[in-house]
């Protein structure tokens, strides 16, 4: 294994903190600058082909563009208080779990076609824990990194065909690994490895598919040769869902459910929480309400249901909230689930919006399969759900992946003022109406055209090959004006002229019966050359590539950061978030440069 890969593990972790972990249950406020401080620096040394030379370009820091002192103060994400010198990982076993038919169209209508749905007074103080640190690690499979804590998931790795021809997986449409990555670079410091998700770097762009004449969405298929191996192609599916404008939308009642715990006292917390919200209710409509939530020590209702249009009333309610207390988020996600299922039904959409750090220290409900399991009841009765984390150092990543892909919703992390725009301007309220549950996706490859396949990325949503046509198994959701993109790479013999059937699988919001369909993949559907593939082709593998280096998948060993910015520079057009990434990719390329000469 080369250098680059074998010094990507790093262990921070000692007897000090599990000791500081057994009393997490009286942990009080921390201090802005403890919470603020990114305390993880993870140099990683490239290997010989993917390391550029001295003239890597390196982009700027966010760019401010806010006029008042306030929000440009939340516009970038803060500094780490000081700069860690680059420390080699342990290997994971010496981590601590601290948390618990014919050739097809260019588009394809599927159809399928619906919507998906979604008091006052102080509860008392949670109980505190119950389980014991020892049940809680022997449950959980996260790793911490700085401080921050992520899932560890096995990179996929080839398949040859004549073994298992069949890859089964959800929908994803969650962002939050690419943009916590991109505030790693953007101090100064390689992403930890399990902290990168390929689909959710893939996905975070926009990619100019054709929407859907009728029916739920769209599909397209494309392939072209690999810029990194002569002897592979990349195979990407996309799917574009339908787009439902804002009148056209249903009313939405939300439920904001606010840590308000010691933890989140620094300006990248709560206060970035804050506005966040005051921009999603400044783009709801006259027929929607919203609610107000909050958890530290306690749980309190901070606001019942509101007309949106009273946005006096709900900035009043927000502008009370100071970061103080112990963190109850199992309870907090129970009495917030409690309001929004109220007003679920098949009229109206209602969805419960989590905006925290992830930490959760005292109360009955600690992990992620707990916190569900209280809830459980209110999920199957239509009430979605969307995590928004804030900050770093002590940010539970893998709390908040787990808590949206079984709460039929989405994964978003904000790190700046432009992004809190992005998620609750146009991912949030932009696409409150799921127009799809359940969305499994089957590929079928033709052991006689493809020798070997993998999948890039979705490890975390593995479905069993059995489990594709079981309609209990439960998938992912996609709402109105989604995206879906996975990409496959692929070795081909050139015996055949179809390389696949590739299956969706889904169900109306409101259903319980799915549909099907089936999408062929030929050879007219694969690029002679990458120069020959669309733009958002190339783009989309450029990011695929990226992340895989990033995270060090064993596939990706030899592949150079050089290679996927060039392609990606290709593709760029006139996209500011595009562009965004290329200048990324720079930035990653200088700092394992200079690893590779520190070492």
């Amino acid at each position: 294994m080369s250098a680059f890969f074998s010094k990507r593990r790093v262990s921070f972790l000692s007897g000090a903190l599990l000791s500081a972990s057994l009393v997490a249950a009286c942990s009080t406020s921390r201090s802005p600058a403890e919470s603020q401080a990114l305390t993880h620096a993870e140099a990683r040394p490239s290997r010989a082909n993917s390391a550029p030379r001295d003239d890597a370009p390196t982009p700027p820091g966010p760019v401010e563009d806010e006029s008042t002192d306030r929000v440009a103060a939340l516009s970038a994400p803060p500094p780490p208080s000081t700069a860690p010198e680059p420390v080699r990982r342990a290997p994971p076993s010496q981590h601590l779990a601290l948390m618990p038919a014919k050739p097809m169209p260019s588009g394809v209508a599927l159809g399928i076609s619906g919507v998906g749905a979604g008091g006052g007074g102080v509860v008392a103080p949670a109980p505190v824990m119950e389980k014991s640190k020892k049940e809680m690690l022997a449950e959980d499979k996260s790793l911490t990194e700085g401080g921050n804590t992520f899932e560890a998931y096995k990179p996929n790795a080839f398949t040859e065909t004549t073994k298992d021809a069949l890859s089964t997986f959800a929908a994803d449409v969650d962002t939050a690994s690419y943009s916590m990555a991109r505030r790693y670079l953007q101090n100064g410091q390689l992403p930890p490895t399990h902290a990168v998700r390929v689909e959710e770097f893939v996905n975070y762009f926009k990619y100019r598919y054709t929407p859907p004449e009728e029916g739920a969405f769209t599909v397209h298929l494309e392939g072209a040769p690999s810029p990194f191996n002569a002897r592979r192609h990349f195979v990407r599916v996309g799917v574009q869902g339908k787009v439902v404008s804002r009148s056209q939308r249903k009313p939405a009642h939300l439920v904001f459910l606010v840590d308000t715990s010691g933890s989140m006292a620094s300006s990248d917390k709560l206060p970035l929480a804050l506005e966040s919200i005051k921009v999603a209710v400044k783009n709801l409509n006259e027929n929607d309400t919203v609610a107000l939530v909050t958890y530290a020590g306690s749980t309190k209702d901070v606001l019942a249901p509101t007309p949106a249009t009273d946005v006096k009333k709900i900035h009043a309610a927000l502008d009370t909230l100071a970061a103080g207390g112990g963190t109850a988020m199992g309870s907090g996600m129970e009495t917030a689930y409690k309001h929004a299922v109220k007003k679920a039904s098949g009229s109206v959409v209602s969805r419960v919006v989590v905006l925290t750090d992830g930490d959760a220290n005292i109360g009955p409900n600690l992990s992620a399969k707990d916190m569900l399991a209280s809830v459980q009841k209110y999920v199957s009765e239509g009430v979605t759900l969307t995590t928004v984390g804030f900050g770093m150092g002590n940010y539970h990543d893998s709390l908040m992946e787990q808590l949206a892909d079984k709460g039929n919703g989405n994964s978003f992390y904000v790190d700046s003022m432009k992004e809190a725009r992005k998620v609750f301007e146009t991912q949030l309220t932009g696409t409150l109406e799921v127009i799809a549950k359940d969305v499994k996706f089957q590929v079928e490859f033709n052991p006689k055209a493809v020798s070997r396949y993998r999948l890039m990325g979705y490890e975390n949503r593995d479905i069993a090959d059995k489990d594709f046509r079981d309609d209990k198994v439960d998938a992912g959701e996609i709402g109105a004006g989604h995206t879906v993109t996975a990409l496959y790479e692929v070795e081909l013999t050139g015996e055949a002229q179809e390389l696949a059937t590739v299956r969706i699988r889904a169900k109306a919001p409101n259903g319980t019966e799915a549909k099907e369909q089936a999408f062929p993949l030929t050879n007219a559907n694969m690029k002679a050359s990458l120069e020959a593939a669309s733009p958002d082709f190339r783009f989309a593998a450029a990011v695929a590539a990226t992340a895989d280096i990033l995270r060090a998948a064993p596939a990706a060993e030899g592949w150079s950061l050089a290679t996927a910015q060039k392609l990606a520079e290709g593709a760029v057009g006139s996209d500011t978030e595009r562009t965004e990434f290329v200048k990324l990719i720079g930035q990653a390329r200088a700092l394992t440069s200079a690893s590779a000469r520190g070492r």
